[in-house]
């Protein structure tokens, strides 16, 4: 499909611009997209499947709004009031004759006259009453919103024809950098912090919100608020912090940078995401502090009414409404296990209903069916992950028959752990199917036979390409096993498979070794994989509790990160680690590499328990750091769905 995305993009200072820029990066995934950010000086709709404006109501889509007039659409409509951008078009561009012709073709003539009034410069716009909705919906072939109140308010307005409820999308960025931004406010890592966020208009309930911050104070006198978004101009929000007395404990920081924004938003504990009178909207900060797992609460009002219970809390916008807020804030505050729970299952919905992937299938298929005429079948979630099955535990006795000498035995001992674990999280094979070792030492080697039911085992290692070395070993009680193992660079050179060969491919302690292209070996690794194979990955963690202990103690954290002294004549070299990785590198290299994961977790090489980690683990826990997946060694399945998505991860190259 061919789509033509009229509205503004970044750095225009607009949520939508956000919204639109990760829209787009997920439509393109699945169709051809030509984003619009300003009005072509010649446009042939013909050239596409279909036509999408996202229309908000201030004057960065005053572009988009007069193009969904010319060229009718699909709209995507986030409020249901555009007085502001219609007075931008008209009153801004000194065309008064317009502005009274909109009003009165909207509003009647009662609308009119009061438009009078406010050309004669006696009263305001009645941005309020007037909502200047009629011409696009009598224009528009379909429209796209992110609740069911906003479809209300559009069928309200008279529109008949396709609605899409489509979720807003939700950003999933990382917390890496609370600590940093706390630093910056000049605060620790146990001072409560809230904050507010986007444009301060009074209608986010900003004065509501400081009166009941104050009586948290009286309670808890180390509560700081941060208010960060461009200050409105009608509402003198400085002057309202100085008669509160709040001056001590509430910052204004102004407009900030996305990056910065989400930064602040990572260092709160809490989010106040208020707002009434309201027309529907949806917010895009709200999305992205539920995606940081933030404790928010919001107003019991329209589209935020329809958020799940469990993942936010409902403020009343009534006479009550002070007191709720108050005693939220006094909850979360008091009970931090509370909000860490509350803003875990508000990411895991997020994740789940509103990523972003699935947002843009869903606009997809509506813009299909809108093209042919056709219901909308609204594509739903994928069902959550099942929880990797249990696996059998594998006897130690399974691994240490095929040592052939007494340094193999040595080797064994120190890494049995990790070898038996590597064997069971291995998929079971059968007679048909074939599986690959990378770096194949021959220790568990002849298990993916004789313990998991592969029909035909391979091994490769690095040396010259093209050479194939048949090697044997014998067990304990005499049994022999051979293995043909292809040499060859993984980091260079194609792999001597055909494609989609394999059921499974290990590899196993390799990737911490390469030094200039890992990309290149998992995207061979994918190609030789057939359909739904998979991929177990196991390597050092260099994010682990004793990683973490060296550093903080001076050490280097790397688990073997000694240089390998020079061999003699005739001996075989030992590459040393170049790249350790973290369990959310992993996570994200096999998300690259066209894998899903279907297991990561983390344990240690040799069994044994280290309590005198125990100090770590309760400083991650002071700090709110994540104390999951900090074993010595990473244990990771993926399996295969599709090619390839990143070859040069920014994240891994430069």
């Amino acid at each position: 499909m061919r789509v033509a995305l009229f509205s503004p993009l970044p750095p225009s200072r607009s949520g939508i611009a956000d919204y639109s820029e990760a829209l787009v990066a997920a439509l393109r995934e699945r169709a051809e997209v030509e984003a619009f950010t300003g009005r072509p000086a010649a446009f042939d709709p013909a050239a596409f499947d279909a036509l999408l404006y996202q229309i908000g109501n201030n004057p960065h889509h005053a572009f988009a709004y007069e193009m969904a007039l010319a060229f009718p659409g699909v709209v995507a409509l986030h409020e249901a009031n555009l007085h502001h951008l219609l007075a931008e078009i008209t009153i801004k561009r000194g065309d008064w004759d317009a502005y009274l012709a909109e009003v009165a073709y909207d509003g009647g003539l009662e609308a009119l006259a009061y438009a009078g009034r406010v050309r004669a410069l006696e009263v305001g716009p009645d941005y309020e009453g007037v909502p200047m909705l009629r011409r696009l919906v009598e224009r528009s072939r379909a429209f796209v919103v992110h609740s069911g109140a906003m479809e209300e308010e559009l069928r309200r307005a008279g529109f008949r024809g396709p609605v899409a409820v489509i979720p807003h999308g939700a950003w999933l960025p990382d917390e890496a950098g609370r600590m940093g931004y706390r630093q910056r406010l000049g605060l620790d890592e146990s001072t409560p912090l809230i904050g507010v966020f986007g444009f301060l208009k009074p209608y986010k309930r900003i004065a509501e919100s400081l009166r009941a911050f104050r009586r948290l104070v009286r309670v808890e006198p180390r509560a700081r608020l941060v208010l960060v978004g461009e200050p409105h101009p009608d509402f003198p929000v400085h002057a309202l912090i100085r008669r509160l007395n709040l001056e001590a404990h509430v910052r204004v920081l102004g407009f900030v940078g996305i990056d910065d924004f989400t930064g602040y938003m990572a260092a709160c504990d809490v989010v106040l995401n208020l707002r009434f009178p309201t027309v529907g909207e949806s917010s895009g900060s709200l999305l992205r502090a539920l995606g940081l797992g933030r404790a928010v609460v919001v107003s019991g009002v329209g589209s935020f009414r329809e958020l799940p219970d469990g993942i936010v809390l409902k403020a009343p916008v009534d006479a009550s409404e002070e007191d709720f807020l108050y005693e939220y804030l006094n909850l979360l505050v008091s009970r931090p296990e509370m909000a860490r729970a509350l803003g875990a299952r508000a990411r895991d919905w997020v994740e789940r209903e509103c990523n972003w992937g699935l947002v843009a299938a869903r606009y997809l298929s509506f813009l299909d069916a809108v093209a042919r005429g056709a219901e909308w079948e609204r594509p739903e979630p994928a069902p959550p992950p099942a929880a990797p099955p249990p696996v059998p535990p594998v006897e130690p006795e399974l691994v240490e028959t095929w040592a052939q000498d007494s340094g193999a035995r040595v080797y064994l001992r120190d890494h049995l752990s990790r070898l038996t674990r590597t064997l069971e999280i291995t998929p079971p094979g059968s007679a048909q199917d074939r599986i690959l070792e990378m770096g194949s030492y021959l220790q568990i080697t002849p298990a993916l036979k004789t313990r998991l039911g592969y029909g035909e085992v391979r091994g490769c290692y690095y040396g010259p390409a093209g050479r194939v070395e048949r090697r044997e070993v014998v067990s304990a009680e005499g049994e022999r096993f051979t293995c043909e193992v292809d040499l060859f660079d993984a980091e260079r050179d194609r792999f001597p498979y055909p494609d989609a060969h394999f059921r499974t491919v290990l590899c196993c302690e390799l990737i911490e070794h390469l030094a200039d292209d890992p990309m290149h070996m998992l995207a061979e690794i994918n190609r030789v994989l057939a359909p739904g194979g998979h991929l177990v990955l196991t390597t050092p963690n260099i994010a682990s509790l004793r990683a973490l202990r060296a550093i903080l103690e001076g050490f280097h954290p790397g688990f073997f990160p000694a240089y390998v002294r020079p061999r003699k004549e005739g001996e075989e070299a030992e590459a040393r680690h170049n790249r350790e990785y973290t369990p959310k590198e992993i996570a994200h290299l096999l998300t690259d590499s066209g894998f899903e994961i279907v297991r990561l977790e983390t344990g240690p090489f040799a069994g044994q328990a280290c309590p005198e980690h125990a100090w770590v683990t309760h400083l991650l826990e002071r700090y709110l750091l994540p104390t999951d997946l900090r074993g010595d060694g990473i244990y990771a399945v993926g399996r295969k769905t599709g090619p390839v998505r990143e070859r040069y991860p920014a994240w891994l190259y430069q």
